[in-house]
């Protein structure tokens, strides 16, 4: 298609409807332009095309034979653009919302959870993909992920789900009769950490524990860091949204919280993107922080 034959989309548009309408004003009140904006958009497609496609009409406007057979083709291109935006829309709608999860957060707290909103929202589908690495929202076509941080990522909205306080926790068959309310507690006890998240090694280590005369184990992923602690093999440092609920168990006991300001796991989604469902998912997100 040679889109430099092609007049301008707006004037098409405008002319298109003025001769639906047989009105400029009812024209230009559809398209929320100016009666002066139609009218000109009429004269510019008339010197394109040479021709005369409009004609007063006692008080009015009609199309003269040339504008009628220009009014019908254009009607009939529009329609179709009309049906393939809707057919578009339309499967949109009914696909599942696209949600990016890092593996311990949909582990440890999503799953636990995402029972109730299935049942409350059985319209709604979700698909789940848990992944250490960040995505980019819009090419991936993901509609929300759920990542941990301090809020800040450039051309994406964040909203704080969980706050970002961390607990030192273990098995209570490790701990044992131990009376522990603090790290100097647990120094003499083996650790157990994921290798990427060295920062959380940093936020123990402010507190005063000596990495270096601690042993300590460093696992590839959170997921078999908190299986080594279900298996007594160690203490660790978590998020308190991953780990509450086990405390609450008692499958795990907490030592002691340490405060990280600004950090927390946040929902990111695309500030001009509002899928079907996502704003109730955001909403039940919100009311099982």
């Amino acid at each position: 298609m040679d889109w430099s034959r092609i007049p301008s989309l707006a004037a098409l548009r405008a002319f298109e409807a003025a001769a639906r309408h047989q009105s400029f004003s009812k024209a230009a009140a559809e398209l929320n332009v100016t009666h002066a904006a139609i009218a000109h958009h009429v004269r510019s497609l008339e010197a394109e095309f040479s021709q005369s496609l409009m004609i007063r009409e006692g008080r009015g406007i009609a199309t003269t034979s040339i504008g009628a057979r220009l009014a019908e083709d254009l009607q009939t291109g529009f329609a179709a653009i009309a049906d393939g935006v809707e057919n578009l829309r339309s499967i949109g709608e009914q696909r599942p919302l696209n949600i990016a999860v890092t593996p311990v957060f949909a582990a440890n707290w999503l799953m636990p959870r995402i029972g109730e909103f299935w049942a409350q929202n059985p319209e709604i589908s979700l698909n789940i993909n848990p992944s250490i690495d960040l995505v980019d929202l819009r090419k991936s076509g993901t509609d929300m992920a759920i990542r941990y941080g301090n809020g800040i990522w450039p051309n994406v909205s964040a909203q704080l789900l969980t706050d970002g306080d961390f607990w030192v926790v273990a098995h209570p068959d490790l701990v044992k009769d131990r009376k522990v309310n603090c790290l100097s507690d647990v120094v003499g006890l083996p650790w157990v950490m994921e290798h990427q998240m060295m920062e959380r090694k940093a936020l123990v280590e402010r507190e005063g524990v000596d990495f270096d005369k601690v042993k300590l184990t460093l696992l590839n992923t959170n997921a078999l860091v908190l299986s080594a602690v279900a298996a007594k093999l160690g203490v660790t440092v978590q998020p308190k949204s991953i780990v509450e609920r086990e405390i609450a168990s008692g499958d795990l006991v907490k030592i002691c919280a340490l405060h990280q300001k600004n950090l927390g796991y946040y929902m990111v989604t695309l500030p001009d993107r509002q899928p079907k469902g996502l704003r109730e998912f955001i909403k039940w997100l919100r009311s099982n922080k």
